[in-house]
């Protein structure tokens, strides 16, 4: 909470008005209803929730920034502890490029991708620079994804300031701004200039979630996969292909999750029978989560690398992996955010229309084991990590590793050119 509600106390906005406080009030009332009618602990974690919606509506009313106020929406939401469980604001009127990209690798926090033409290239700022702070905020594990929470949906900052360390061990501070690009104002659903807004954005990330390809021989096929979205025919497709290959990487880092379909579908591609994933306990049920069996899996080596950034459906396929003993999984710790939730949508205002919505946990999902991976994560059966001089050349070690393990000779610098970063709206 701390995080969520004083980062916005970084910078100054205009006072909100009436009509935008009861707007917020509006967003409070409607969120918190439906976490008492559907989240899946009907106990709420023992979180006096009742008590922390009326400090939030009393919170409301005393704040003067539209952004501080729907903090304190979104501050509710996290009490509960709950990755799955969170607000999410109005869509916003222009998007914001900083041009880099962070992620923890063990527990440090490291800058992964830096756009050449953007701030923070012209900044020097380098893949392999240890991120410690942003806007004075200590990054960890624990923290890392309220802080990009807080920074990039709940309230865009054209500017921030970041705290580095290189290679070498110097540490410097670096005020960043970010590629401002103004959207088409937010009217309604029904206006073709915001649908074709919505429209072109769609399309950019469908294109980026596309499974990608790399083969070596009948050795090796080694299948990229940024999220859980893909349908049936997808997954056949991709499975029928790795049947001509003695071995199989599914590469889910960097990947969030996605469908529940999706996942059973790729789980019943490389098992030979029937796979409980999970079980789905509810507020008042309990049910398995089962893929069936592809008529015609694939059979050989699997290999399956995950990170920090690996979330929800892949951290399933990965731990389900390690209890049936089908393969191997290497590389980093995951992020333990497991839960299975549904997101709803509102809307605040007649002629002049606000879009938000949330999402709120229905399920928890408790393996084979008997445990639940929320907070906890999986770990991988091989500790395996880019170090900073991987990151600044660009080397791939980990990929490399995977196709070692396969009995395919691929050099850490290969393996890093294989899926190159897609900065967004780039094809």
């Amino acid at each position: 909470m701390l995080v969520l509600c004083s980062v916005f106390a970084v910078s100054q906005a205009k006072d909100m008005n009436g009509l935008e406080r009861g707007q917020v009030q509006t967003m409070l009332t409607q969120v918190s209803k439906d976490v008492t009618r559907h989240y899946y602990d009907p106990n709420l974690h023992g979180v006096d929730f009742e008590a922390k919606v009326k400090l939030a509506h009393d919170q409301i009313n005393q704040e003067k920034s539209l952004n501080m106020a729907m903090a304190h929406v979104a501050a509710v939401l996290d009490s509960l502890n709950d990755s799955h469980t969170f607000f999410i604001p109005p869509h916003r009127p222009y998007t914001l490029d900083h041009g880099w990209t962070y992620q923890m690798i063990g527990d440090k926090c490291f800058v992964t991708n830096v756009q050449p033409n953007g701030d923070a290239g012209t900044h020097g700022v380098k893949p392999g620079d240890q991120l410690l702070a942003i806007n004075g905020y200590r990054i960890n594990r624990d923290n890392s994804w309220k802080i990009e929470y807080a920074f990039n949906v709940l309230r865009p900052l054209p500017q921030l300031t970041i705290t580095l360390r290189n290679p070498q061990g110097g540490d410097r501070k670096v005020l960043l701004e970010a590629k401002f690009r103004q959207r088409r104002n937010l009217r309604s659903l029904d206006d073709m200039n915001t649908f074709q807004d919505f429209w072109m954005d769609e399309e950019d990330w469908t294109r980026e979630q596309r499974i990608r390809i790399a083969e070596y021989g009948d050795g090796l096929i080694i299948a990229r996969v940024p999220s859980f979205t893909f349908d049936q025919g997808e997954a056949n497709k991709l499975i029928s292909q790795a049947r001509k290959h003695k071995a199989l990487v599914l590469d889910l880092r960097q990947n969030p999750g996605g469908y529940g379909e999706s996942l059973k579908a790729m789980v019943g591609g490389i098992f030979d029978h029937d796979v409980k994933i999970a079980d789905r306990v509810g507020r008042d049920s309990s049910k398995p989560m089962i893929a069936k069996s592809d008529h015609r899996p694939f059979e050989g080596k699997l290999i399956v690398l995950i990170d920090s950034n690996s979330a929800s459906a892949s951290e399933l396929l990965a731990r389900v992996v390690q209890l049936e003993k089908r393969g191997t999984v290497i590389g980093d710790r995951t992020s333990g955010s497991v839960m299975e939730a549904r997101s709803y949508h509102y809307q605040a205002g007649l002629e002049v229309a606000t879009f938000f919505g949330a999402s709120i946990t229905d399920a928890d999902l408790i393996m084979a084991d008997g445990h639940s991976l929320e907070h906890n994560g999986v770990t991988p059966d091989e500790l395996a990590a880019p170090t900073a001089a991987d990151l600044a050349s660009g080397r791939d070690p980990v990929l490399a590793r995977a196709a070692e393990i396969a009995g395919v000779k691929l050099t850490a610098e290969d393996a890093g050119k294989l899926f190159p970063y897609k900065w967004p709206n780039q094809q």
